[in-house]
């Protein structure tokens, strides 16, 4: 049997010479013999080898189809071409499905013409999947395996809520299904939550996780603009194509854009990004016709290219496990790579923000469970409406309680209603002030790491209990031969200030109210706005309290309550030489948002920008009742809600061509959309937003 697996890798591999790696032999052997195995292994080690192989040789024998549960999908891409030199039939489900291919591919499960059928564990909170495929075909499944298994522990590094149902789920599969989890980084904390939710006989099988070839470095520059410059100097000098991670969104398009302006093709990668544009420039990278991708965490799991030249973080992840996890991206099947950890001073307050809201909290469980109490059902939308929280951290928190074993809600009939465990349902604060605690320590951890003089290879593996941590040889500090100059040239740290204070953010118009008929006091009808009453694009100066013109806002916002002429000369510049924008009507006018607690602070800015850009300022706009602050309110619904009726125009003052709408500060942008289809209902042809600062670029 070992041979004939032997055969089918070389054939996987299309290579005649390879041989089993350490361990992966008795793995599959292990779910030959149907045993429950959780299979710790660095990255590039060959986990799918070993589900592959296992499969294909349980399905000569007669045997049922694999399941495999994967956080990420794009792994699977990345395979096929190994499956199909061995003829194995795979499928995988994802949201962007369409129903029919669903129900097909969930045909081919129930009939046997799968071999293995790839899901999220998103899948499982789904009843009628659990319902009226998974119990249909349990009997004959004869591999399950979950991938990244870490997510399954509270006390991973990177917990999914999804994960939780897996213990429930393989209640419901035969006692001899062979179980197979497969993580790369997983502590001895891990692995005990994980056997305590797996099962005791589960088998561990672990190898070094020392990374042949990655030599790793840290180069500590806390200042934007330092990094920004080192980035832009030495990336043309790494071999090959690779990976800048950073910890926001508005990070993401920070880098990407310096980056393409030092002639360096990058593209951003990140969980809102449309999922057309995410496996465009995953694909960019892997046919190397980008030198870098600059990505959030969510690139973390399930990216296989093996030739990545380098993986740079420009903030340091929340922990060394994080960092571990991403930096395994790169060389993975060359023989010399580079990790480079970097730091900055805003990543600590990042990191704690990531940290905190890890779990939901007792205030949003509580207001969840009472709204469902009192209103008995309740869409997610609905309950936007009761509740004042943004959606994601409704979601977030609704997606624990579905997960919790005596669950206070559920899911029927697209609405949420509560169980008869909600009246005494609460959360075990006391594990997640220890979790969050130990999360705290790992934050630690990595700043520790930053200034370690020892081998950087071995502090990884010490951290992540590693039973055999050696030096590597060629990080910096063991070999100082392989370290990449951390100076910089003092005209690029420059050019990078002024970047950072001279680059302009785009603000892009809504299209769509967050739900339909939410006016009473505006004749606003329907869920989109139509295209002639939406805002053109629009700019902002800076990103809030960004390491350019950002903090200058926030101090002239509310310790000057004066926007200085800098702002001033800075805006008109903007405004004046950007030949993109605006392209479809010629600004003739300047307008103004009105506020009744600052009343001269946002006009004066703008009536001195008019001047200087030779245009009438017409302050057309008045603030006719005071409601609460946008800021208080946390969801889509209840902002336009605050905002109905909070606006009126003086439509005798109106010119007919296209306006300036300035602000100081944007966020969620329904105050400049409202006020945009008010002005545009009448005589004026189009309205474009500017914005000393856009404070929305944040990761959902």
């Amino acid at each position: 049997m070992k041979q004939k697996a032997l055969n089918y890798l070389r054939a996987a591999l299309n290579n005649s010479q390879a041989e089993f790696k350490a361990d992966q032999w008795k793995c599959i052997d292990g779910i030959l013999n149907r045993k429950k195995q959780l299979v710790i292994q660095a990255t590039g080690w060959g986990k799918s080898m070993v589900y592959f192989l296992a499969t294909k040789l349980l399905r000569e024998q007669g045997n049922g189809p694999t399941i495999i549960v994967s956080p990420l999908l794009a792994l699977i891409e990345n395979q096929k071409e190994a499956a199909k030199r061995l003829n194995i039939i795979i499928k995988s489900i994802t949201s962007n499905d369409s129903e029919e291919d669903i129900i097909e591919t969930f045909e081919l499960l129930k009939n046997n013409q799968l071999d293995i059928l790839m899901l999220t564990p998103e899948r499982f909170s789904k009843d009628d999947f659990v319902k009226n495929v998974l119990l249909p075909v349990s009997s004959s499944i004869s591999l399950f395996v979950v991938d990244e298994a870490h997510c399954i522990s509270d006390w991973g590094h990177d917990f999914r809520p999804d994960y939780r149902r897996i213990a429930r789920i393989l209640t419901y599969l035969p006692k001899n299904v062979a179980i197979l989890g497969m993580t790369a980084t997983a502590n001895k904390r891990v692995m005990a939550d994980i056997k305590n939710q797996l099962g005791e006989e589960l088998e561990i099988t672990r190898g070094s996780l020392v990374r042949k070839g990655l030599v790793l470095q840290n180069i500590i520059k806390p200042v934007i603009s330092e990094r920004l410059a080192w980035l832009a100097q030495y990336i043309p000098q790494l071999k090959g194509s690779g990976i800048v991670y950073c910890l926001t969104i508005r990070d993401i398009h920070l880098v990407t854009n310096w980056l393409n302006e030092n002639n360096i093709s990058a593209k951003p990668y990140y969980g809102s990004l449309s999922p057309e544009e995410k496996d465009q420039n995953q694909q960019l990278l892997l046919d190397n016709q980008i030198k870098v991708l600059v990505a959030t965490t969510s690139l973390g799991m399930g990216y296989d290219k093996p030739d990545i030249g380098f993986v740079i973080h420009y903030q340091c992840p929340k922990s060394i496990i994080d960092y571990y996890q991403q930096v395994g991206r790169a060389g993975r099947g060359i023989s010399n790579s580079y990790g480079i950890l970097m730091n900055g001073e805003e990543d600590s307050s990042i990191n704690d923000f990531f940290i905190n809201q890890a779990f939901p909290s007792a205030e949003i469980v509580n207001d969840i469970i009472q709204a469902l109490l009192t209103y008995d059902a309740l869409s997610i939308y609905e309950l936007l409406t009761k509740i004042n929280y943004s959606k994601s951290k409704i979601d977030a928190a609704i997606k624990y309680l579905l997960a919790e074993a005596n669950s206070p809600i559920y899911f029927y009939n697209k609405k949420y209603r509560a169980t008869s465990y909600a009246s005494t349902y609460s959360l075990d604060a006391e594990k997640i002030k220890n979790i969050t605690l130990k999360r705290k320590i790992e934050q630690q951890q990595i700043r520790e790491y930053l200034t370690n003089k020892d081998c950087l290879m071995k502090y990884l593996q010490s951290a992540l209990d590693d039973e055999n941590p050696q030096n590597c040889g060629i990080c910096v500090n063991c070999n100082k031969n392989n370290q990449l100059n951390a100076e910089v040239d003092s005209y690029l740290v420059q050019k990078a200030n002024d970047y950072l204070h001279g680059g302009s953010i785009n603000i892009e118009p809504r299209k769509k109210w967050p739900i339909k008929y939410i006016f009473e006091h505006y004749n606003i009808q329907g869920n989109k706005i139509p295209p002639q009453l939406q805002l053109k694009p629009g700019k902002a100066l800076s990103l809030w309290n960004d390491g350019g013109f950002g903090k200058l806002v926030r101090e002239c916002k509310y310790e000057k309550n004066y926007f200085t002429d800098l702002l001033v000369e800075e805006s008109v510049k903007l405004i004046k030489n950007d030949a993109k924008w605006p392209k479809d009507e010629p600004i003739e006018w300047v307008t103004c948002v009105p506020s009744l607690n600052h009343p001269e602070l946002v006009p004066s800015f703008a009536q001195r920008v008019a001047n200087k850009l030779n245009l009438p300022f017409i302050p057309c706009i008045r603030k006719i009742h005071n409601k609460m602050q946008q800021k208080t309110r946390k969801n889509g619904y209840l902002q336009v809600q605050n905002l109905d009726g909070v606006f009126e125009i003086d439509y005798r003052l109106l010119k007919s061509g296209a306006c300036l709408l300035i602000d100081d500060m944007i966020d969620s942008k329904w105050t400049v959309t409202i006020i945009g289809y008010l002005l545009l209902q009448n005589s004026v042809k189009a309205v474009y937003p500017y914005a000393l600062a856009l404070n929305s670029q944040k990761e959902e």
